[in-house]
């Protein structure tokens, strides 16, 4: 089964980008020694193509090679946070229109032009104080990925919820340093988070090994 991760920063992790079987040191990793672990009859093909800095935007424009070209059987994509933060500067935001745009041609060509079942991550913030402010733009971001998931996607995960749920009794800096990335208790968080996912999705038959 050939497993695909998309995404920004948090997905590409420090990754070897000579090597897309390389999996950098945040969730992909931890999902993937999870699921295999979980799984130890299947055969498994994982691919790492997210990219720091990365944008819906950047998506589109790496649909043919990076998504369906790969073929993957599974393709998971967290993306969003950048295009809030690129421009938390100014606050001259992104349009929502313009995002839900960008991130329906990923999901729709990968929809008609793949055989791919789609996993969705939703983007999330941690509460810190200097970025509480991304969330006048962030927010509504999120409610139009859950749309779309509810439209596009054969199983979602509402990252943004279960952290803020996880930092009930844990500060943020248990999991992660600025809001945004999480260190090795975010990252293998977000990683069991996938791997419970991806069992689930075997488990409705959704996939099948």
């Amino acid at each position: 089964m050939k497993i695909l991760f998309q995404g920004d920063s948090i997905t590409d992790c420090g990754r070897d980008r000579s090597d897309y079987h390389n999996l950098g040191e945040g969730y992909p990793l931890f999902a993937s020694e999870f699921i295999k672990q979980e799984n130890p009859g299947t055969k498994f093909e994982f691919i790492n193509l997210g990219i720091s800095g990365n944008q819906t935007a950047d998506l589109v424009d790496r649909l043919q090679s990076d998504f369906i070209d790969i073929k993957p059987d599974l393709v998971s994509i967290m993306i969003g946070i950048n295009d809030t933060w690129h421009r938390a500067e100014n606050r001259k935001w992104l349009g929502n229109d313009v995002f839900e745009a960008n991130y329906r041609k990923v999901l729709s060509e990968i929809r008609e032009k793949t055989s791919a079942k789609i996993l969705m991550l939703e983007a999330f913030l941690l509460p810190v104080p200097d970025k509480e402010y991304f969330r006048v733009d962030l927010d509504p971001k999120i409610q139009i990925e859950r749309k779309l998931a509810r439209e596009f996607a054969d199983y979602f995960i509402p990252v943004d919820g279960l952290l803020a749920q996880a930092c009930i009794g844990k500060p943020s800096s248990h999991w992660s340093d600025d809001g945004v990335h999480p260190n090795r208790n975010g990252a293998e968080f977000i990683g069991r988070l996938y791997a419970d996912a991806f069992n689930r999705m075997v488990e409705l038959g959704i996939l099948k090994k």
